[in-house]
């Protein structure tokens, strides 16, 4: 797959939180690459980092230049801070060529339900699953076609038709979507109301005999 650019510089000193403030107050975003070696504290050039951050997912393989090193990583974690709308700070997980990752992997629904003529609606249950897979070969997204879902039809993990070299790991019987009817969720809403009228009556009935 392809993967995204991104360039950082070390940063061996001015550590703590006030070290942190000074960072993001440059321009710039404290971050740590995280992996078998010891972490490795660098700092990201802050828009460039907010600008591919959109395009970035936790099974995106990000290949980010450190002085004349190239660290092929994910971004496992970070934080932001959502009154002004930056990331704070970024964890990068370093992972090694060859060897197996488990991850998650966002679901894209594509086409339009065959049981959508017939007055069903589409719904979304999972939107992403757990797979295994060489850093190679992680999708940046499963990309599923529910245009052959009938009404009252759903799909699962196992029908799932996945890239080469790509394993699942959530449950087989995992729902991805199915086609319900409007008449079925109208009727679940009735007998609801059903229920708290009875329940309304009977916490009436109960009043009126402590009376």
């Amino acid at each position: 797959m392809k993967d995204t650019n991104l360039a950082g510089l070390p940063r061996t000193e001015d550590f703590g939180s006030a070290g942190s403030r000074r960072v993001l107050a440059s321009g710039r975003i404290p971050a740590v690459i995280y992996g078998k070696e010891k972490p490795v504290h660098i700092t990201l050039e802050a828009n460039e980092f907010q600008n591919k951050l959109r395009y970035i997912s936790e099974s995106t393989l990000v290949t980010l230049k450190v002085g004349r090193k190239n660290h092929q990583v994910l971004v496992k974690d970070f934080q932001e801070n959502y009154l002004k709308g930056t990331v704070t700070h970024v964890d990068f997980f370093e992972v090694t060529k060859g060897e197996v990752l488990r991850t998650r992997v966002p679901i894209v629904l594509e086409g339009n339900p065959e049981g959508a003529k017939f007055g069903g609606v589409l719904e979304q249950v999972s939107f992403d699953i757990e797979i295994e897979a060489l850093p190679k070969d992680l999708p940046r997204n499963i990309t599923v076609d529910v245009s052959a879902l009938g009404l009252n039809e759903s799909i699962n993990v196992s029908e799932l038709e996945l890239p080469e070299g790509v394993k699942p790991l959530s449950h087989a019987d995992t729902t991805i979507a199915s086609v319900k009817g409007v008449r079925e969720e109208v009727e679940a809403d009735e007998e609801e109301v059903e229920v708290e009228v009875i329940d309304s009556g009977a916490a009436d009935e109960e009043a009126t005999n402590e009376e």
